[in-house]
């Protein structure tokens, strides 16, 4: 699959790059998509969710009232969880949600996760650039000039750029990522991507190895 390289201006610069089909060309695997999604969702839980049991609380042990024949359910002392305020039963514990991925699946999920953007036409290349200083209004320009303004994007840069990180960072539905931290979360979760010509080159070195 061939698309036309374009400059900051939205023109097309002449020159073609040819989308490698073994990462963007392959049959789509949801089931892996899912539990890499899965698993970078579960990353990104804190597990710090915290109820007290009975013997957590400070209330006094004294049995309130006799076994049998209250009229009532049986309790124990004011920390029973039948009684307002007393323990929970069963209820949320500090834990880690993470769990591990084969690199061949989380290989396979990104290569799924762009070979979808590929057929869904939402891949645009631009040729590298650079801000002199961080504009936001500069970096609002270019995402007009491509014509994906108004749409959740995903930029791609081969390495950290941080004028054109701080560019973008106060933008809504923008996000800036280096080859090397794309996730397929974050792709799936763009409209659209607008890749560098270097960029083309890190991701075909990342995941062809």
């Amino acid at each position: 699959m061939e698309i036309s390289v374009l400059n900051i201006k939205g023109e097309d610069t002449g020159r073609k790059v040819t989308l490698n089909e073994s990462i963007f060309g392959i049959e789509p695997n949801d089931h892996v998509l899912y539990l890499d999604v899965k698993q970078f969702l579960a990353n990104q839980r804190q597990g710090t969710a915290k109820s007290k049991e009975r013997s957590e609380h400070a209330g006094s042990t004294r049995k309130l009232g006799r076994q049998k024949g209250g009229g009532g359910a049986r309790r124990g002392d004011i920390n029973s969880p039948v009684l307002v305020g007393g323990g929970r039963v069963f209820g949320p514990k500090p834990r880690d949600y993470r769990f591990k991925l084969n690199k061949k699946v989380k290989s396979l999920a990104r290569k799924s996760a762009l070979s979808y953007k590929a057929q869904e036409n939402a891949i645009v290349v631009v040729e590298d650039f650079t801000f002199e200083a961080p504009k936001t209004k500069e970096f609002v320009n270019v995402a007009k000039n491509l014509k994906v303004d108004g749409r959740k994007m995903l930029m791609v840069l081969p390495e950290v750029n941080k004028n054109v990180y701080l560019s973008a960072r106060n933008l809504q539905r923008t996000e800036i990522m280096t080859a090397s931290a794309l996730n397929t979360y974050k792709v799936l979760n763009a409209d659209v991507l607008v890749v560098t010509e270097n960029s083309l080159k890190a991701i075909d070195g990342i995941l062809n190895k």
